[in-house]
């Protein structure tokens, strides 16, 4: 049984290069910690994760050369493939699933490229998840009450409180037998469907999707003051290298 890793990684990190002092010309995986980028961080907790066959990261073509010459001087221990991403994650990933070889029973696991704390222990729990049945995500608890709004011009009123118990803030990875992921792609794809993530397209089949619990570690950085969180959180993972699995 295979493990393949996707890691969409062609979005533009609007959010990031909007912010004073932001990098227009930068896409927020590119953006370095502790002199390296986030996606480089990325990479590196999978390729240390044995259970791991193979890794696929979708790019914008015109980025991809320069990450090419990066990766060069790395030693991932894993076989790394680059594929052209698309407009939108839902298309990057379609992209780097057409080029897979896979069995149906074998595993995807898809990570954002700007979560680079995931620990081993979540990525080795989602793996069993899904292999007990069929579709797993990492998560976490909501901590803050949790309000359901209607949108109107003066702004947003609040109509409702969501039972914060029944709440889960969705993480990645996300994992899935390929057979049953490539089937929910084509038929999202047929049906012109984009969903949230890889785990709506499950849910919109009526699949079930189990929760593993995640790390509030694993953030995803899109906003300059994550990436001020992301120094101290890699200065710790440095100071005490078991904290990264």
């Amino acid at each position: 049984m295979k493990v393949i890793v996707i890691i969409p990684a062609a979005g533009l990190g609007t959010r990031m290069s909007a912010a004073p002092g932001g990098n227009k010309s930068k896409s927020k995986q590119f953006f370095e910690l502790q002199g390296t980028p986030i996606l480089v961080h990325t990479l590196r907790k999978f390729a240390q994760c044995d259970a791991v066959s193979e890794i696929v990261v979708a790019l914008r073509r015109n980025e991809t050369p320069n990450f090419q010459q990066q990766i060069e001087n790395e030693n991932f221990r894993k076989p790394l493939r680059i594929v052209e991403g698309g407009e939108h994650r839902q298309n990057s990933v379609a992209n780097a699933i057409a080029t897979i070889n896979a069995a149906d029973d074998d595993i995807i696991l898809v990570h954002d490229a700007v979560r680079p704390f995931v620990d081993q222990e979540t990525i080795v729990n989602v793996i069993e998840a899904v292999k007990k049945y069929a579709a797993a995500i990492a998560g976490v608890p909501a901590i803050d009450t949790v309000k359901q709004v209607e949108r109107t011009a003066d702004g947003a009123v609040v109509i409702a409180t969501v039972p914060r118990e029944r709440m889960v803030l969705a993480q990645t990875p996300q994992g899935f037998r390929f057979g049953l992921l490539k089937k929910a792609f084509d038929e999202a794809t047929a049906d012109g469907f984009m969903g949230t993530d890889e785990a709506s397209l499950i849910e919109r089949n009526g699949g079930a999707v189990h929760v593993v619990m995640g790390s509030p570690r694993n953030m995803k950085i899109t906003t300059p003051a994550d990436l001020e969180l992301a120094e101290f959180f890699l200065t710790l993972e440095n100071r005490e290298p078991s904290l990264s699995g």
